[in-house]
């Protein structure tokens, strides 16, 4: 039976605990497990047989939560880890090679924008940013080296929607697969494995969660790239020194991706999720439909409000008939626009400063995707690492306040929001 996403929301992964018959998946805190012998050991370290050994690399817990967002996202599996920047930097570890290349969008988080064009050159992974909202930009910058085109399906903070088939399109003619950073959206607004992605990641620590308590990230895999086709995958199609020369293409099939990030990459590098954290995103989940048909039907709200302010310049959220991404949202999140959008204020920098200083509901933090109403400027924390340039390019300007809708009252949103401006 295909249940509905607000169905998988509730029940994908959250299986009746065999031993103990709870209901709710426990909280598995523990570092390692007993083996039956030492043949039932040697088949776990071999890969041979399915099993816990240490909760470095899987726990039970996790398992619950890579099957639901699995489930949510339609792909073949999902390895969840330490955060978001986690499941960036291992789905890129399992894919790149010394030298190599990724062609990312020049609309993205700006911890991203770090991660890719600053940190990875420590790995000698080079990146070309490029305007994803023309397909032939990130077609003309594809190279022999390069192994990843990257976007998000919802920028943060430019909140550009991105034509996903597109850009899929052109990636796989070059024989590149595309990852997506859903976080954003969620796949209740979009599921991009269904536009073409390959690879898909989250950072659960905001709408999948939803509570802002804890941290943590997810990689999900399609299952449907051939790792194996061009040669340029050896990480994957090459015999691996560290299993006898165990080929992962070959030994796991579709799930050769996801099972060396997981074996290989998690492993060695180990950015594991605690367990804790697993089972207050579980819970979070539940409600995750739920909570996005509020924050979207909020957001909405309060983006038509501001754009009738006599101190807003413009607002910039896809949910609105005029904005310039409306189309695309139509057809990637269902018609909603998300619960993260942007405005400028006409005061600039300065006002910008004083409104996110006067707000009292809204919380003035570096985060999106809770339950409560957060508020930020960008240039002035997020993103004031970049230049003028830089934050041209990413779209957050002096003038550029962020904000994350919440599930409170539409009035009181509306109302925090009014008297802040009343004060710039």
């Amino acid at each position: 039976m295909t249940q509905k996403i607000d169905t998988l929301a509730v029940q994908a992964g959250t299986e009746v605990d065999p031993t103990t018959k709870a209901r709710i998946t426990p909280i598995y805190q523990t570092t390692s497990y007993a083996f039956d012998d030492v043949d039932h050991a040697a088949g776990l370290f071999n890969l041979e047989i399915p099993g816990n050994i240490y909760t470095r690399i899987m726990n039970p817990t996790w398992a619950a939560l890579e099957g639901k967002i699995a489930a949510l996202e339609g792909g073949a599996a999902a390895l969840a880890v330490a955060s978001g920047h986690s499941a960036q930097f291992l789905a890129f570890h399992t894919m790149m090679e010394a030298n190599c290349h990724i062609v990312a969008a020049n609309k993205l988080y700006g911890g991203s924008l770090n991660q890719i064009g600053h940190s990875f050159k420590k790995m000698s992974w080079g990146s070309t940013f490029v305007d994803t909202s023309n397909p032939d930009n990130v077609a003309a910058a594809i190279t022999e080296k390069t192994r990843c085109v990257f976007i998000e399906s919802l920028a943060n903070p430019g909140v550009v929607v991105q034509d996903i088939e597109a850009i899929a399109k052109v990636a796989h003619a070059a024989g590149v697969p595309l990852m997506v950073d859903n976080t954003l959206a969620t796949p209740v607004l979009c599921r991009p494995i269904e536009y073409g992605a390959d690879i898909v990641v989250h950072s659960v620590t905001k709408f999948l969660n939803g509570h802002g308590n804890s941290v943590g990230g997810v990689i999900v895999d399609a299952g449907t790239f051939d790792w194996a086709k061009s040669g340029n995958y050896p990480y994957l199609s090459e015999p691996n020194p560290s299993y006898h020369g165990k080929v992962f293409t070959e030994a796991f099939g579709n799930l050769a991706f996801i099972l060396a990030a997981r074996a290989l990459g998690l492993r060695d590098l180990g950015p594991a999720m605690a367990p804790m954290n697993a089972f207050l995103t579980l819970t979070g989940m539940e409600t995750l439909a739920l909570r996005m048909e509020r924050h979207c039907s909020n957001a909405l709200a309060l983006a038509q409000w501001l754009q009738k302010h006599p101190k807003i310049d413009w607002v910039r959220y896809a949910g609105l008939p005029d904005d310039e991404y409306h189309a695309l949202a139509q057809r990637y999140l269902g018609g909603k626009g998300g619960a993260v959008f942007t405005f400028g204020l006409k005061g600039g920098y300065e006002a910008g400063i004083k409104l996110v200083s006067n707000v009292e509901m809204f919380s003035h933090l570096a985060n999106l995707g809770d339950t409560r109403s957060l508020i930020i400027h960008p240039a002035s924390t997020t993103h004031r690492q970049l230049d003028e340039e830089g934050l041209r390019l990413a779209d957050v300007g002096p003038d550029v306040v962020r904000v994350s809708v919440g599930i409170e009252h539409i009035d009181d949103i509306i109302a925090d929001l009014a008297q802040a401006l009343d004060q710039v």
